[in-house]
Parts: C-alpha cells; sequence; structure tokens
C-alpha cells in the first residue's frame, strides 16, 4: 500500500530547509482536512475493503480496535447531525501517531517474502 504510490516526503526529511518550509503547509493542510475536529486520526480514514487492510485490522489488540470503532463511530453521528466535536475532544497532533500503517507495511513485507520464497527455484547439481 504504501508502495504503490509515489511520495517526495524522503527527499523533503532529508533536507531540513525544505522541511522547515513546507512544515507549515503540511500543518494547515492536515487541520483543514478536518478529520482531527472529528475525534479521528489518519489511520482511522484508510478503506478497509483493501485485503492487506482486513489482515492488519484483525491484527490490533483488543483495546486498539475498541477504539477505533469508537472513533469512527463517534465521527459519524458528529457527521450526521453537522455538528463538530467539542475542541477538548479534537484528535491533538502527538495522538495522531500511525497505528495501522506499520502492521500494513509489515503484511507486505511478509507477502514480499513469501513471493520470493515461492518462486524458488531449486536447480540440482548431480
Amino acid at each position: 500500500m504504501a508502495s504503490t504510490y509515489p511520495t517526495l516526503a524522503p527527499f523533503i526529511l532529508k533536507r531540513p530547509w525544505l522541511t522547515n518550509l513546507l512544515k507549515p503547509v503540511a500543518n494547515w493542510y492536515t487541520n483543514a482536512s478536518g478529520y482531527r475536529q472529528l475525534g479521528l486520526r489518519a489511520d482511522d480514514l484508510i478503506v478497509e475493503e483493501d485485503e492487506n487492510v482486513i489482515k492488519a485490522l484483525k491484527r490490533l489488540s483488543p483495546k486498539e480496535s475498541y477504539d477505533r470503532i469508537y472513533r469512527i463511530r463517534r465521527a459519524f453521528q458528529a457527521s450526521t447531525i453537522h455538528k463538530l466535536l467539542p475542541r477538548d475532544q479534537w484528535t491533538k497532533p502527538e495522538e495522531d501517531v500511525p497505528y495501522l500503517k506499520p502492521l500494513i507495511e509489515q503484511i507486505l513485507a511478509e507477502q514480499k517474502e513469501k513471493d520470493a520464497l515461492d518462486s524458488l527455484t531449486v536447480v540440482r547439481h548431480h
């Protein structure tokens, strides 16, 4: 999933001046997207229809899975009544840490390793 889209992130992160220049824009864009005002995390927005995401969701701890479902239901309810959550319930930037992407990357690495092992050819020398 992470490797399917080209990204400039490594290029930008290697250059501190460029990181400092684009950080305010990135923060503005994150705040403008509005998911934090609904109490969601960025990983809550990942589409669940992908097979790898389904596997990653099954690997979540029961508490993390419950918290995810609670955040999504609360955001859906707030969206339905066209109101944002109170400011004290917004997701803070330090709380918006990836919890699903590492699992997805782990699953993709496992699949890559499995594919490499499945495509191995054994050559016998007599």
